[in-house]
């Protein structure tokens, strides 16, 4: 039942609520993301000529970024108790905007290192607070949208990678001209989602008790998270990430080096993994509606783990390719729907709490990110670079036993005033 809800239109064939400007806006913040961060990693080789850095210090770059980024995504789950999901999007694509530049300049360490942890920050909130948005959204809507969202990130992304390729062939390009570009980017799309972003939290079990408004802010935050909610989809995040990172950085490494590949047979494992992660998200959405989500869980990552055994166990090329694409297909999935399925499990009484969890959750996929290449690395030291890719596999096969969690869940979303929307 809708009451009133401000930024709500309806559709003329049916009695649902459309919420088509808000999508847009949060698709455009994904987008934003991931050309932003792609343009940065691929621009490493760059900043490391410009900066005179090695590649020990490369390495401790990218942790650095993480690290800042575990720490925007907590102040995302304080800045949405304190005035909404909205604020924190905001505030961590114009923190971006801010720092780009100056990683893009020669500078002294100090500036760089600050300008990168700053980067990272605003990373974590825009990773936390667009999750928080689309959530919202896709309530507000009835239907999927979170692996349209991924998509706008993933497909951005690649063209992230494209401007920095093309920058290097033209002079001046090499200088950091396109983590200046990657700035505007940002700058300019929290100018153009500012009026059209949701203001509103979720509540699970439907209509509010007694007529009464949910509880949101400062309250909803101290009344404590789910922890099993919180650490069943933060595992399964890390889960995630650590199938992403570990295909990411090994499997060009493991087609040329130890499969002895040319150099231009070697980029491909990558390039399967990136299209099968784009593709399975751009289908999600009208998967879920057909599979429901829990059986497409269940079905995607039982493919990845397929996949990731396939890799370890059969030292070929044809299965490698193959195999990363799998392990696509399954991480193209699960992420979206593992944040789906966090804000919607996130509700207890009339306490909203979604944004905290959402907040708490992406957290996880920051040391996912780190383990992933570690931890394959590693192991690949002693048993070989082909078997170690047996443990994404192994972190994988507890998500197919938690599948029946990603179930969808009833809630109410409360919107500014007195506006309050339930959802089955």
């Amino acid at each position: 039942m809708l009451e009133r809800g401000p930024a709500l239109r309806r559709n003329d064939t049916e009695d649902v609520p459309v919420l088509r400007t808000p999508r847009a806006c949060v698709a455009t913040a994904y987008a934003a993301q991931g050309f932003g961060y792609a343009v940065l990693l691929t621009d490493l080789p760059q900043l490391k000529a410009r900066q005179g850095l090695d590649d020990t210090a490369v390495a401790l770059v990218v942790l650095l970024v993480c690290a800042a980024a575990a720490g925007g995504s907590v102040l995302a789950g304080r800045i949405a108790a304190a005035r909404g999901s909205r604020a924190a999007l905001l505030t961590g694509l114009l923190v971006q905007a801010a720092a780009l530049p100056l990683v893009a300049l020669p500078s002294s360490t100090a500036v760089l290192l600050a300008a990168l942890a700053g980067y990272g920050t605003g990373l974590g909130l825009v990773d936390a607070a667009a999750g928080m948005q689309g959530v919202l959204v896709q309530q507000l809507r009835g239907r999927p949208v979170m692996g349209g969202f991924f998509a706008a990130s993933t497909g951005a992304a690649v063209a992230g990678a494209l401007v920095v390729s093309a920058g290097a062939k033209v002079p001046g390009g090499g200088a950091g001209t396109t983590l200046l570009v990657a700035a505007g980017v940002a700058l300019t799309v929290a100018v153009l989602v500012r009026g059209s972003l949701v203001r509103g939290s979720l509540v699970r079990g439907g209509p509010v008790p007694g007529g009464r408004a949910p509880v949101t802010g400062r309250r909803a935050a101290s009344a404590g998270l789910p922890r099993g909610t919180v650490a069943v989809f933060g595992g399964v995040v890390l889960a995630a990430f650590a199938v992403d990172s570990s295909v990411s950085t090994w499997s060009s490494v493991y087609l040329g080096d130890h499969l002895g590949t040319s150099a231009a047979v070697a980029p491909l494992g990558y390039a399967a993994y990136q299209a099968a992660t784009l593709l399975t998200r751009l289908a999600t959405d009208r998967l879920v509606l057909r599979t429901g989500r829990a059986r497409l869980v269940g079905a995607t990552t039982g493919l990845a783990v397929l996949g990731c055994a396939a890799v370890a166990a059969l030292p070929t090329t044809g299965a490698a390719v193959a195999g990363f694409a799998l392990a696509g297909v399954g991480v193209g999935a699960l992420v979206p729907l593992a944040f789906s399925a966090a804000g919607e499990a996130a509700g207890e009484g009339d306490a909203s709490r979604s944004d905290a969890v959402v907040a708490r959750v992406n957290l996880a996929s920051y040391p996912g990110s780190v383990l992933g290449a570690v931890l394959v690395g590693a192991l690949a030291a002693v048993v070989g670079l082909g078997p170690a890719f047996a443990l994404p596999a192994v972190l994988l096969v507890p998500v197919v036993l938690l599948a029946a969690r990603f179930q969808p869940r009833p809630v109410t979303v409360a919107l500014p005033g007195d506006a309050v929307l339930h959802r089955a």
